[in-house]
């Protein structure tokens, strides 16, 4: 097999060709500005998040509860513009929640030792619990003018805020993770756990401040949300995270962390985008689009591992010949 097609990132750029050729061919309205912005803006709170999970994975650990964090942080501004809080005062109150989110989660895996994937599972439930109650059934509307603005409104060009978000939110993850002594210790806690704490690197610290950026992250991206919709309900950004963690194995993160590199996760979000929007213009059903990424998840989490195997067992086979 030729070395460009052992990388993971060149098998995904082979499918986004596929996927954006078959796009092309299939509706001649893909192309152009006005469908590729959207391709973007309908889902760009989840490619949001899904930079700093990316980091999350890399360590070894997973965040179920940002779609939650999201969700809560949408509702609890929302109840406090209702009852006549400012909105610049709500909103900052709204990312306070996240970082307290954060704190809560970090602290738990971190400091405690739970695993990630209980600890997040119990916030998913409880997060949305709280929003629950906070809005109930209803629809909270009625935001300034200059709110809704932001997350429906080119800012820059054709780009609204949350799109410059992305890029910005983008770069600087690029550089803590591939060009930093932090992202280097993300790496290693992800290969070697154990390793890393006898090395006197600070586990704890790190852990905990990869789960406060990614609730804050999260909270960040459901205000932009609530901002795009101009409606918060209790089900804001619900069944998000499938999405968000996709787009993360999909890249090639390994689930069992140390492995994976941000531009395949630019890859993979291209791909679940070209995706969903393909099968919109389609037509497509919501459901059938979820079935579609679900198995992109199993996929994104089986094929690397068969991949691995096949590769140790052409090394041992290898290995046999030579010592015949």
């Amino acid at each position: 097999m030729p070395n460009f097609l052992k990388r993971w990132e060149s098998l995904l750029l082979i499918i986004l060709v596929v996927v954006v050729v078959f796009n092309i061919t299939q509706s001649p309205v893909f192309l152009r500005t006005e469908n590729l912005i959207n391709l973007f803006s309908l889902h760009i709170e989840k490619i949001i998040v899904a930079l700093v999970m990316t980091l999350i994975i890399i360590n070894g650990e997973i965040d179920l509860s940002v779609a939650s964090v999201m969700g809560l942080a949408a509702c609890l501004m929302a109840t406090l513009y209702e009852q006549g809080t400012p909105m610049e005062l709500a909103i900052l109150v709204a990312l306070g929640a996240g970082v307290l989110c954060g704190i809560f989660n970090g602290f738990w895996i971190a400091y405690i030792g739970l695993p990630s994937l209980a600890v997040t599972l119990a916030g998913l439930i409880g997060y949305r619990g709280i929003a629950s109650m906070l809005v109930e059934d209803r629809s909270v509307t009625g935001f300034p003018e200059w709110f809704n603005a932001l997350g429906q409104d080119a800012l820059v060009g054709p780009l609204p805020l949350a799109m410059i978000v992305f890029f910005f939110l983008a770069v600087a993850v690029f550089i803590a993770l591939h060009y930093s002594g932090y992202g280097r210790y993300i790496y290693f806690i992800g290969n070697n756990l154990e390793a890393a704490r006898y090395s006197g690197v600070r586990v704890k610290r790190i852990k905990l401040s990869l789960f406060v950026v990614s609730s804050t992250i999260a909270a960040v991206a459901g205000i932009l949300f609530a901002a795009r919709l101009g409606a918060v309900r209790s089900s804001t950004a619900e069944g998000f995270e499938l999405d968000i963690i996709t787009m993360v194995l999909l890249g090639g993160v390994s689930i069992f962390g140390g492995k994976g590199t941000l531009g395949g996760v630019i890859l993979s979000i291209l791909i679940v985008l070209c995706l969903r929007n393909g099968m919109n213009l389609l037509s497509i059903t919501g459901n059938t689009q979820s079935t579609v990424i679900g198995v992109l998840l199993i996929l994104s989490v089986l094929i690397p591992n068969l991949t691995q195997v096949l590769q140790e067992l052409s090394r041992r086979r290898q290995y046999v010949l030579q010592k015949e």
